[in-house]
């Protein structure tokens, strides 16, 4: 009786690209895809990565950061059972909110808060980075929760964190304000 040998999983792979054929196009956006996957990873593994915003992933509002951003916080953590993923960037001041990805298309001007999405990126801390010096999570990511973004925008008009990011933004990203 003899057994047989299983292909290795390259042997697999190498068959379905020749099956595949000279004229296999990958999908236009699995480039993207393929990038954040490893970029998350890299955030898994304890190290720091920059993601591209929009897509399928977040947008980001970003605020001043100090008491009334945390205030607004605690607020969401009530909420939400728990605030989603907010980073501190302590050196900047700055918190910068995940909201779900396309928030930044329906975002209107607000006096206290800009919401960014794709092209720009934003760097990500690893996860196990909670403390400062440096950018840190405060509030750490949940596996099925991004910040909402109305309640977010009214809980930001109540408490007003100051000061506002807008002019900073706009000369660094160029963007009206």
């Amino acid at each position: 009786m003899t057994t047989a040998v299983l292909p290795t999983q390259a042997e697999m792979m190498r068959a379905a690209d020749e099956a595949a054929g000279a004229a296999r196009q990958p999908a236009p956006d699995m480039e993207d895809l393929a990038a954040a996957i490893r970029a998350l990873f890299k955030v898994e593994a304890r190290s720091k990565a920059i993601v591209r915003l929009g897509g399928g992933l977040f947008d980001v509002v970003i605020t001043s950061a100090g008491l009334e951003a945390r205030s607004a916080a605690a607020v969401m953590d009530e909420i939400q059972g728990g605030c989603g993923p907010v980073i501190e960037d302590p050196k900047n001041e700055r918190f910068y909110w995940l909201v779900p990805p396309g928030s930044s298309e329906r975002w209107t001007p607000h006096d206290y808060a800009v919401c960014l999405g794709a092209p720009r990126r934003i760097t990500l801390p690893s996860l196990n980075k909670r403390v400062p010096p440096g950018p840190y999570w405060f509030r750490p990511p949940a596996s099925d929760r991004l910040v909402p973004v109305r309640p977010l925008r009214d809980t930001l008009a109540r408490f007003r964190p100051m000061p506002t990011p807008h002019a900073d933004l706009a000369a660094r990203f160029g963007i009206a304000t």
